[in-house]
């Protein structure tokens, strides 16, 4: 999740074995749970690998994201209960005790439930966009999230647009939920674009 094994990385049950000092059964049980959340990904041939999505696949997934978290969001500021927003309201007040966030050089979010976009797609309360949102993708988007977050003035930019994001639902304005939601996930988008084309560029010059 954190990126310590690169995408389209082999794993080694050998080297995983040694290095975390457990036996073959648990490990290929971890392997296996992993292989289920789409982080690990066999190929004939080849092996298990660290799962990775080309460039254009994440961005295509980035541009579904921001439509269909945008509906999400409208959705939740029109149905979320009033319980609902507090566990949203709680769930940030968590975030921002992470100590990457205060020093802004990182925004992780645990799964499920203290996972902020998570949580709205729940409270949507719409079961066909829970499946689309927070099905086989969701731990895959959610690595690319994490990896993307690193970039210095993102994380601290990024709560504020959850929290604005929030105060929206929370007032049931559900246009203007849907419109900071968009606006945020094409933040993110535009964030992986530049560090993609630096990267890019980067490698051009290295090679020159």
């Amino acid at each position: 999740m954190r990126g310590e094994i690169p995408p389209g990385s082999k794993v080694s049950e050998t080297e995983l074995a040694t290095r975390y000092g457990v036996s073959r059964g648990p490990l290929r049980e971890a392997i296996r749970r992993l292989e289920s959340r789409k982080l690990l990904e066999r190929v004939a041939h080849v092996g298990t690998r660290v799962a990775s999505l080309s460039f254009d696949d994440l961005i295509e997934i980035y541009h579904v994201r921001e439509a269909l978290e945008g509906m999400a969001a409208r959705l939740a500021a029109e149905c979320m209960t009033k319980a609902e927003v507090r566990g949203l309201l709680d769930v940030l007040d968590q975030h921002e005790q992470q100590q990457d966030l205060r020093e802004d050089t990182a925004y992780f979010q645990r799964e499920g439930d203290l996972d902020f976009h998570y949580r709205i797609i729940q409270g949507s309360h719409n079961a066909t966009l829970s499946q689309m949102l927070i099905g086989e993708l969701y731990h895959l988007v959610r690595m690319y999230r994490y990896q993307f977050s690193t970039v210095a003035n993102r994380p601290q930019k990024a709560l504020n647009e959850h929290r604005r994001i929030l105060e929206a639902i929370e007032s049931r304005d559900g246009e203007m939920a849907e419109l900071l939601m968009r606006r945020h996930i094409s933040s993110a988008r535009k964030n992986i674009e530049t560090q993609y084309a630096a990267h890019k560029a980067e490698n051009l010059k290295s090679d020159q």
